[in-house]
């Protein structure tokens, strides 16, 4: 059976750090481009970072950029975003999603999504 699941969420302070993860199962993870996305109270879905397969490219949303690193394990079927410098409006529920063609920070283009980890950064 295929899954995504997230974990890492949680309640930090502005400035400080979270390292979420991403665990697949029933995939090779190795196929898919990734990527992670989030949506925030009253808005849209909105790419966060990608990582293709093969050469693990990356790409960020501007608002991310300098803050945010995402990367990937294929051996241990996990993808990672790593926050640093939170502020509160990254406050969002952040999702997982795995793609079968290119890694893009548009969420329609993806495949196979996770449920999701809520992340509150407090002022």
């Amino acid at each position: 059976q295929v899954q995504l699941v997230e974990s890492g969420g949680g309640l930090v302070q502005s400035g400080g750090s979270l390292r979420l993860s991403c665990a697949a199962s029933g995939f090779t993870l190795a196929y898919y481009g990734a990527g992670w996305f989030r949506q925030a109270p009253g808005k849209e879905r909105e790419g966060v970072s990608s990582i293709s397969t093969g050469a693990h490219e990356t790409n960020y949303a501007d608002s991310v950029k300098g803050r945010f690193t995402i990367s990937r394990d294929d051996d241990k079927e996990k993808v990672y975003l790593q926050m640093n410098n939170l502020k509160p409006e990254d406050t969002a529920v952040y999702y997982c999603a795995l793609v079968v063609t290119e890694a893009t920070l548009n969420p329609s283009d993806y495949d196979y999504w996770g449920q999701g980890t809520q992340v509150t950064v407090s002022s």
